[in-house]
């Protein structure tokens, strides 16, 4: 036994000083100072309701990023090993297609045709009949580099980020540690075949939501721990402000229910150590060259909140114990239910979305 412990004491000194004496795999990353994280009290308050959620496909999946239900009530999740699956209203786990890269961000458009965010392939269009064409895998020359999360608005257009045209997604963590603005957010119009770049400079853009009236698009801006709006009508169209700042989690998914309330998922509570990270890059570049399996994690813990359009919360759902729901990633509000995905959960929760 004594004789494991020293070998595992060693080979982590190994890895450790490793971490100090080799180059790390950027030039000295950039620096901010974030604000205090909220502690989890009174809007943010921790309370258990997620535990009640009733769970689908529990150990049949893995890694459900985001969700999407067709008219039909079938649930579809695109998942770590490059599938997309199908749950039915009977509770049968279907393995639909595989996109042969990492499906992400999933919405219906109004032919039925389901549209995917593929962090390696790009904007990809799927037919009720499981035929897949890529719509987009470059911007103005830059390859789609992490295609991340939709919406389409009711003309057909589709907003959509790049969340890091330099990282790919099984490199996220070097996005966030090297802090410098690789994303961006554009608009792909499938009737003209045009796509624009709306925003770039982006610190990781995420999840993306339509307001109910589309006047507006919220995307979220996962490593500065806030939620932009972008204009899209009114005095103020093409202009870009905070829509809430310092968040006590890492935003991810976002989505709306049309009447008025953006549903928010938070895979992770802030984590002290990438907070102190921010502002210190001698700290970041130490990170960035530990082993991935020594890096910091995720916590182990469920949180969405609702936000209503001038960007009050008004629900704060959690579970605690991460035993239930952890690292959730999208939630999608259909015919009276909340659907939550996970990046690295092995089911899809259902629990009643809040009417008040």
């Amino acid at each position: 036994m004594q004789k494991i412990l020293f070998l595992i004491i060693f080979i982590f000194f190994l890895m450790v000083t490793g971490a100090i004496f080799f180059p790390a795999p950027f030039p000295v990353p950039a620096s901010w100072t974030p604000d205090a994280a909220p502690e989890l009290l009174g809007l943010y308050a921790k309370n258990k309701k997620l535990l009640s959620s009733e769970l689908l496909g529990t150990g049949k999946i893995y890694g459900p990023e985001d969700v999407a239900v067709d008219q039909e009530g079938i649930v579809y999740g695109g998942t770590q090993d490059g599938k997309i699956i199908r749950i039915h209203p009977d509770s049968t786990v279907e393995d639909w297609i595989i996109t042969g890269g990492r499906p992400l961000g999933l919405h219906f458009d109004s032919s039925g045709n389901l549209i995917v965010c593929d962090a390696y392939l790009g904007l990809l269009s799927i037919s009720p009949n499981a035929e897949v064409t890529v719509l987009l895998n470059e911007v103005d020359g830059v390859p789609l580099g992490f295609a991340d999360d939709l919406d389409i608005a009711v003309d057909g257009r589709i907003f959509f980020t790049d969340a890091s045209f330099r990282w790919n997604q099984a490199n996220y963590m070097l996005d966030l540690l090297e802090g410098r603005p690789y994303g961006r957010f554009i608009v792909y119009d499938p009737a003209t075949n045009e796509a624009e770049v709306l925003l770039k400079d982006l610190y990781f853009p995420n999840g993306v939501a339509l307001s109910s009236s589309e006047e507006f698009v919220l995307i979220n801006e996962t490593w500065r721990y806030r939620i932009l709006r972008y204009w899209l009508k009114g005095q103020h169209a093409g202009q870009k402000e905070v829509f809430i700042d310092n968040l006590p989690g890492f935003p991810d998914g976002v989505s709306s229910n049309d009447k008025g309330v953006f549903w928010l998922a938070m895979p992770t509570p802030r984590i002290p150590i990438i907070d102190a990270a921010q502002s210190r890059p001698w700290l970041s570049m130490f990170l960035a060259k530990l082993p991935k399996s020594i890096q910091p994690a995720p916590v182990e813990y469920g949180f969405i909140l609702g936000l209503n359009e001038s960007a009050e919360i008004i629900h704060n759902l959690q579970d605690p114990t991460g035993e239930i729901l952890k690292e959730i990633t999208s939630v999608e509000e259909h015919a009276g239910n909340l659907y939550i995905g996970s990046l690295h959960n092995d089911r899809i929760g259902r629990y009643p979305a809040p009417t008040f």
